[in-house]
């Protein structure tokens, strides 16, 4: 079953770590967000191969935008 991984808050899109493909496990970093100047990062709550990457370094999500998803 694919996991959807969603912005929690408005945020820039600081750093893109993880590549679709990846083999991710649980607590793995994905992504990390930038708001208000604090790092945030967006961490795979579950294991599988990255099958999306909705965001790329520098754009703008919005609280529940797409981020990744997992399988």
């Amino acid at each position: 079953m694919a996991e959807e991984i969603k912005a929690e808050m408005v945020a820039n899109v600081w750093k893109v770590v993880a590549s679709v493909g990846d083999q991710v496990a649980d607590g793995d970093t994905l992504v990390i967000l930038e708001s208000m100047k604090m790092e945030i990062p967006v961490i795979a709550e579950s294991e599988g191969t990255l099958t999306q990457l909705a965001v790329n370094e520098g754009d703008v999500v919005q609280e529940g935008d797409l981020i990744a998803v997992i399988e």
